[in-house]
């Protein structure tokens, strides 16, 4: 397997500021890495999310965690103006979902599995699912110009227990770029050291050092991520084999949608190509 010659561009869409990140944050580094393009774009501008401010001032200051969290892997990130827990899937937001994805012309679209467990993820999902195909018909929206090769689209996702249809056709080992996911994670700190911690009933628990509160939420997530590998341990054996398969901590998980150009073998290659290269995956032999 040769290095990829032509730049690969990916794009993530989740629903909140946030939610690239936890999903597909090492993934996103390894590819960036690797020379190719990844952008972040979030739904919702996040103006519920926390128990004392909201609104514009909450707004702000999410936009704010989203672009110093990019800058930590050198990427893009756009925050859609639309309020936290108002998505919904209607023609007026596919049709934005359309055009951000012509304009930038993605290889590769992440969102999320479409039985997720919030409604602004599921409805991402469903925007982002009803864009397949549709983003290369010229008649619909036909100021933006439409792409000639429908991207491949594929479901990421925070937590294993978090959908009960998710099964991973690509696993990729995050262990060589875990601390930058830790760096860009740790940029929400309106939502992992303040509304997180309230809504689960844990805001004690969180330290008061700066250094202190590092520690805690690296604990959280390393656990958090770990519990991932351990959930697919089966699949990383079988595909990385036994030793290193036992042995891989921290892992993301790709699952193809049906809706896309087909994430077949050939187009694993191409997509993850650099990435098996780097060791980071190891692409099964029946493909996707």
């Amino acid at each position: 397997m040769t290095m990829q010659k032509q730049p690969l561009r990916i794009l993530a869409i989740g629903a909140h500021p946030d939610d690239c990140e936890i999903s597909a944050g090492g993934t996103a580094a390894l590819f960036v890495q690797a020379g190719h393009t990844v952008k972040f774009v979030s739904m919702t501008n996040g103006d519920t999310g926390h128990h004392i401010i909201g609104g514009g001032q909450l707004a702000r200051r999410r936009h704010a965690e989203a672009m110093a969290a990019a800058a930590v892997i050198g990427i893009d990130y756009d925050v859609m103006d639309i309020h936290n827990g108002e998505l919904e899937a209607n023609l007026y937001y596919r049709k934005s979902v359309i055009r951000l994805i012509r304009a930038f012309e993605p290889d590769l679209v992440l969102t999320h599995p479409p039985d997720d467990y919030h409604p602004d993820h599921r409805y991402t999902s469903i925007l982002v699912q009803d864009s397949a195909y549709v983003v290369t018909v010229p008649g619909m929206c036909p100021l933006s110009p439409h792409l000639t090769v429908n991207p491949v689209y594929a479901y990421m996702i925070g937590a294993p227990t978090r959908s009960s249809s998710f099964e991973p056709d690509i696993l990729v080992d995050i262990e060589s770029v875990f601390d930058r996911k830790l760096d860009m994670i740790r940029c929400h700190e309106s939502q992992l050291f303040e509304w997180l911690p309230y809504n689960q009933g844990r805001l004690d628990e969180v330290p008061d050092g700066s250094a202190e509160r590092r520690a805690w939420l690296d604990e959280q997530f390393r656990n958090r991520i770990a519990a991932i590998a351990d959930h697919w341990r089966e699949p990383l054996v079988r595909d990385f084999g036994q030793e290193r398969g036992e042995q891989i901590r921290y892992v993301e998980a790709i699952q193809a949608c049906p809706f896309g150009s087909p994430l077949d073998r050939a187009a694993v290659q191409r997509l993850f190509g650099s990435l098996e290269v780097s060791g980071a995956v190891a692409i099964p032999s029946g493909g996707a």
